[in-house]
């Protein structure tokens, strides 16, 4: 079950702000390597729809799911006024069976989801089912090794003592969320099919700023991206993110037994 409902609020009041601007314009970025016009795209947990709806203009068919009628709304409200064509439907992970049969997609986005659910496999092995042979998963994680980053350099030393012995946290729209560490996200993946292919920081830079920070004039953003975008696939850098953003694709399951031992035996 996930956490997130009692911050959509919040949520939605700080869409334009510059912490969440960031967020969205580097998984932007990361994922349109992986995008071909005609894909079948699905976006669980899409919200108001900032990357369903980037991914439905390069002409990929998009299906987006969210559990909150509000978010759907805007999503349906912004598609209208771009011109753009998006199946929408409301449920959460648990229901993509339910929702969605045996259908499979090409790519499958989960953005700011797994944080907040009480389990990560089992989701991971939902989602893992509805991708078809060599399909891609993009799926972010809150980042467990840079926990104490954000409060460090807030100087509030206490929590930042604090974060060294936990993967717990609060957010800064007040829910609490879980951090994951990447050894152990690909441990997960490789146990429900899915091959970590490549990974990415989100936010390294700039995660201490205040949640009220607007964004810069455009000539300044610019540069402020590119230098996240670069710290996000630079290590050591890139270890540093608030969030990590991991690219897995579906591997036969003849290959799955295979990933799964090895990871095992440390050799993953």
């Amino acid at each position: 079950m996930s956490r997130f409902a009692p911050g959509e609020n919040a949520w939605t009041e700080s869409l334009g702000n510059l912490r969440n601007l960031i967020r969205q314009e580097l998984i932007a970025r990361q994922v349109r390597p992986v995008l071909e016009s005609g894909m079948e795209v699905l976006d669980v947990g899409c919200g108001q729809g900032t990357q369903a709806l980037r991914i439905a203009a390069t002409g990929c068919r998009v299906t987006g799911i969210d559990p909150s009628d509000d978010l759907l709304r805007l999503c349906h409200e912004a598609s209208m006024q771009q011109g753009l064509s998006l199946e929408l439907l409301r449920g959460t992970i648990e229901d993509l069976d339910q929702l969605l049969g045996d259908r499979q997609f090409d790519l499958i986005c989960c953005h700011g989801v797994i944080m907040y659910l009480d389990a990560r496999r089992a989701p991971l092995r939902i989602l893992s089912n509805h991708l078809s042979e060599g399909a891609r998963l993009s799926v972010t994680f809150r980042n467990a090794n840079a926990l104490a980053m954000r409060p460090g350099l807030r100087q509030d030393w206490p929590k930042a003592l604090a974060a060294f012995d936990t993967r717990e946290y609060v957010n800064e729209l007040g829910v609490a969320a879980t951090a994951d560490r990447l050894e152990d996200i690909e441990k997960d993946l490789q146990s429900v099919g899915l091959r970590l292919a490549t990974w990415y920081g989100v936010r390294v830079f700039n995660d201490a700023i205040s949640a009220d920070v607007q964004p810069p004039n455009a000539k300044e953003l610019e540069v402020l991206l590119e230098a996240e975008e670069r710290a996000g696939n630079t290590d050591p850098y890139r270890w540093m993110a608030s969030q990590l953003h991991v690219i897995a694709i579906k591997v036969l399951a003849s290959k799955t037994a295979s990933l799964t031992r090895a990871s095992d035996n440390g050799l993953g």
